[in-house]
């Protein structure tokens, strides 16, 4: 960073004004907007009230998305949300998963923000458990405030809450799965609020779980310097372990938040939005926003650069039928006036790991996409970071094409069991 940026961003950082963020400041909540940028779909813990249903429109809940970006999607969708709505004062992180699940795309979002809006406040939430070793790193992007979701401080309960926590690849459950969560979760607030991070505590209350355990939840935080404390009642989930639990009723709530008003200042207006909100809290999302989300979604990894050929791994040039790794030649199709045409066939590199993948890469320079049939993590991954995104479809390619051309929505070439909504890699 060069020291004139440095500077520039020093100084919007002395008039950012704390007090605009509508979650924490009820004041604010139909004078600012906020804008969350779906940008992480893996998860660490498995709560046993959630499902990440990927695309319901019609639920208005934590968890659930329209469509998943790139961070530099996430940067071109922001700069044209900003243009329909200035109200936007905050940009946050909500998932679908966990913002510390994906780092290395959380953090890179938020970076672009800040670098291309000096001026907004940065907003993560988080289950705390992978948050502890990015919170220097938080403080130096400049994020304002930080949502963490507490729900059980005591290690049996918890265990009736999560049925598995994962630390990197290795997964815990049980009490032990509990223990290790409260550490890092812990440990996430206080340092948080070392480093000047304005910290709200989401409590979901579970009746028959957690409902009479809330306040000592709220009374352990306190103590580690939370700022806010928001109850949220349990969303009724189907295809989850609690979907027969009932809703907690109203006077229930309300109950639960008169005692823990004694620890902390409670938030009354949480509207439990999705991991795609924008706009002011309360106000449904318009079809024309979701609509640009998903179009943005479709289209290439870095929307301001040009890559506009797309390859294919097939056997025979009419069906995408081929797993990348075993692919020994790519189809290369591009742009045609309005429609498209095959150019030509490349050779994939030979060889295996992490080299080819480097090597197929730069095959690929000015390719937005390539077709396959299948694909190992590392190679999705190292294509991503070049700015290739991998397309996991069955289908014919001259259908798969003109969906991508049109910046269409590909889940419906994806393989069953790829699908977000029946178990796929966004629901891991």
């Amino acid at each position: 960073m060069s020291r004139r940026l440095y500077t520039y961003l020093m100084e919007a950082a002395m008039t950012r004004d704390i007090s605009k963020h509508p979650c924490f400041n009820a004041e604010m909540k139909r004078r600012f907007g906020r804008i969350h940028l779906p940008v992480a779909p893996k998860c660490n813990v498995q709560c046993n009230f959630c499902n990440r249903l990927y695309d319901c429109v019609n639920e208005s809940r934590p968890g659930v998305t329209s469509a998943v970006l790139s961070p530099r999607q996430a940067l071109y969708y922001l700069t044209k949300m900003y243009e329909r709505d200035s109200r936007l004062s905050v940009v946050g992180i909500a998932g679908p998963g966990d913002t510390f699940a994906n780092p290395d795309e959380s953090l890179e979002t938020m970076s672009l923000v800040r670098e291309a809006f000096p001026e907004m406040l940065l907003c993560v939430s988080t289950n705390g458990l992978a948050a502890p070793a990015y919170i220097d790193r938080l403080a130096e992007i400049g994020i304002t405030h930080l949502t963490v979701t507490v729900n059980a401080v005591d290690t049996e309960i918890g265990a009736k809450i999560y049925a598995w926590v994962r630390d990197g690849t290795k997964i815990h459950r049980g009490p032990e799965a509990i223990e290790l969560l409260m550490q890092c979760q812990f440990e996430t607030i206080r340092r948080c609020r070392e480093k000047g991070i304005v910290v709200k505590i989401n409590s979901i209350l579970i009746p028959g779980i957690n409902d009479n355990h809330i306040t000592d939840i709220a009374e352990a935080v306190s103590k580690l310097g939370a700022d806010l404390f928001n109850c949220i009642p349990m969303f009724p989930v189907a295809g989850t372990d609690f979907e027969s639990l009932p809703p907690s009723n109203s006077g229930l709530i309300d109950a639960v938040r008169a005692k823990c008003k004694k620890y902390l200042p409670q938030m009354l207006h949480c509207t439990r939005c999705r991991a795609d909100a924008a706009g002011c809290l309360g106000d449904k999302i318009p079809s024309s926003s979701i609509k640009l989300l998903q179009t943005v979604a479709a289209g290439p990894l870095n929307p301001q650069e040009s890559r506009p050929n797309v390859a294919v791994a097939s056997h025979e040039g009419i069906l995408v039928n081929e797993h990348l790794g075993r692919a020994r030649h790519l189809w290369i199709y591009g742009p045609d006036g309005e429609n498209f045409k095959l150019i030509e066939t490349r050779k994939t590199p030979p060889g295996g790991g992490d080299i080819r993948w480097r090597q197929l890469s730069g095959l690929l320079r000015d390719c937005r996409a390539v077709l396959v049939s299948a694909a190992g993590s590392r190679p999705v991954e190292a294509l991503r970071k070049s700015g290739v995104k991998v397309i996991i479809v069955e289908a014919m390619i001259e259908q798969v094409l003109r969906s991508i051309y049109n910046d269409e929505d590909m889940d419906k070439y994806k393989p069953r069991n790829a699908r977000c909504c029946s178990g796929g890699a966004g629901c891991a």
